[in-house]
């Protein structure tokens, strides 16, 4: 008899599972292409957080030639909906979901589904600073364009001073380093591009995009622990190296690809 296939270990189901074509050349009536769950997480691993194949098949308990199979056929999937317009669902697939109680070896940090609480927990006993994309005292909704952040110096869950900081035409792939010097650990935006939250993530910096209205209130909201945001947020449209979002911005529960 064979093996039975071992369950896959994934840290949480994705909070977007559907994806679509926006263009007038997408393929609608064809069926939709399945992308299981362990194999978002193999993509969710390898492409976003950076990690070796290794360390995603320790992460997932597969051995790495289990792991090299399901990010091939990750990316197989995502190349066919991207170039011929097809749907895509996320569903489904042999995993089990971890725990997300402690640090361990597999993860070697706090569980990805974790990290919000973790982040809330730290402003209740930490000084820390946080950023929100400002214009006119609101958040601004396009973070590539973004000229000027309003930093808030925060300790013990309590906003002790803030201040409107200038970009200084600091382009959107500069952003990210922009912040890091600013030693902004949360930042709060509309708008965004993946190639700025990885530059984020990279920096070390919490995201919680998605957020509108006044930008003393997003603050207040985030320490009390009920702000409203879309981590799934982004930036629709790109053209060339600049992050220009228009009324797609904010939409929740399906994405376009």
């Amino acid at each position: 008899m064979p093996r039975p296939c071992k369950r896959r270990r994934i840290c949480a189901e994705p909070s977007c599972d559907h994806f679509g074509p926006k263009g007038s050349g997408g393929s609608r009536s064809r069926s939709s292409i399945i992308m299981t769950l362990d194999e978002f997480e193999c993509i969710r691993l390898i492409d976003l957080e950076g990690k070796t194949q290794e360390e995603c098949a320790r992460q997932m308990e597969v051995s790495r030639t289990t792991a090299q199979a399901i990010y091939g056929s990750a990316r197989s999937k995502l190349a066919e909906c991207l170039v011929n317009g097809r749907e895509l669902k996320i569903e489904g697939g042999d995993y089990i979901l971890c725990d997300g109680a402690t640090p361990d070896s597999r993860c070697g940090q706090a569980c990805w589904r974790q990290q919000i609480t973790h982040t809330q927990h730290d402003m209740e006993v930490t000084s820390m600073k946080i950023a929100v994309t400002y214009e006119n005292g609101q958040v601004f909704q396009h973070f590539g364009h973004c000229e000027n952040f309003k930093i808030y110096e925060v300790e013990n869950k309590e906003i002790k001073s803030s201040a409107v900081v200038n970009t200084n035409g600091s382009g959107h792939g500069a952003l990210a380093g922009f912040l890091k010097e600013q030693n902004v650990s949360v930042l709060i935006c509309g708008g965004i591009g993946g190639g700025a939250r990885m530059a984020l993530a990279q920096a070390g910096i919490e995201l919680f995009p998605g957020a509108s209205g006044d930008a003393d209130d997003c603050v207040a909201s985030l320490l009390a622990g009920n702000l409203s945001y879309n981590p799934d947020t982004v930036c629709s449209h790109h053209h060339g190296d600049s992050h220009d979002c228009g009324h797609d911005c904010g939409h929740h529960g399906e994405g376009q690809a």
